[in-house]
């Protein structure tokens, strides 16, 4: 350390009881001692520290699961130390600036991957739409194989992911419908049964049929002209809509904007094969 003209050791506490024996080596070879900072072990539940040696993740780990450098940053920041105030997020330069080692606490940090993700979706909210769909792009190419509108895609992904990695498992729906349970259609707060649902995409499918510029706006407006016309409430009829295209409870998108990434073509065609199983 002496060699490398180091002045100021961050170590772990642990490290505080062997510190006394540093500094006699220090003095026997005429250096300046340190300026030392011991902090507080970061902890994997109340008894067991975080180590990697235990398998839990590095920083590297939790980049390579789609979490944002800038986010795992931001999140290391708060273990054992609190800024002052109520905000948690900043960005490097904030870190830099707002960093005071008197804001260590003296009790152990807790890593709480839930807090992370948290922390983490506040970054992919806070990124532009070209900056999303770019870090997004290696995850969706990896559950989507056909063509569908990406941007939209990217557009509602952006808005309900937490971690990037989430994304293909969010949209394994668009290659490939999958096999779905017809209880899916019920729904107790969008008072929707099986039977409502036949009904409500019965009355959907010439309405869509009818759209030659399949957009999310034309759908939106088609759909919401029928849902007025037949004096229904909205989810009646897009819940419906949402799970006959997705097979899924819960999706990026409603029924309107997956209707949209999807296409006309496959929208219509899972449509049908919805009112074929409910018949």
């Amino acid at each position: 350390d002496h060699l490398m003209g180091i002045t100021h050791v961050i170590r772990g506490s642990e490290y505080l009881s062997s510190t006394p024996r540093y500094n006699l080596l220090y003095k026997d070879f005429g250096w300046d001692i340190p300026t030392y900072i011991h902090c507080p072990p970061v902890m994997k539940d109340a008894q067991n520290k975080l180590s990697k040696r235990n398998g839990d993740a590095s920083y590297q780990d939790l980049v390579a699961k789609g979490y944002l450098k800038e986010a795992v940053l931001n999140y290391i920041l708060l273990l054992g130390w609190s800024p002052k105030g109520e905000r948690e997020i900043f960005n490097l330069k904030e870190m830099v600036e707002i960093f005071d080692e008197h804001g260590i606490g003296k009790a152990p940090a807790i890593f709480d991957p839930l807090k992370l993700r948290a922390i983490n979706a506040e970054y992919i909210r806070a990124l532009s739409p070209e900056a999303f769909a770019e870090k997004a792009a290696p995850y969706i190419d990896e559950a989507v194989k056909t063509e569908c509108d990406r941007k939209l895609l990217c557009s509602v992904l952006q808005q309900r992911c937490e971690v990037l990695s989430d994304i293909p498992g969010q949209i394994d729906f668009i290659d490939e419908l999958p096999d779905y349970d017809l209880e899916l259609f019920r729904s107790k707060k969008m008072k929707t049964t099986p039977e409502t649902a036949k009904e409500a995409l019965e009355a959907a499918l010439p309405v869509l049929e009818g759209i030659e510029n399949f957009t999310q706006e034309n759908i939106h407006e088609a759909l919401f002209a029928l849902i007025a016309e037949k004096g229904v409430k909205n989810g009646w009829m897009l819940w419906p809509l949402r799970v006959a295209v997705s097979g899924k409870q819960f999706t990026p998108g409603g029924g309107v904007e997956l209707s949209a990434i999807l296409g006309k073509e496959r929208t219509l065609e899972r449509i049908r094969a919805a009112i074929g199983r409910l018949a």
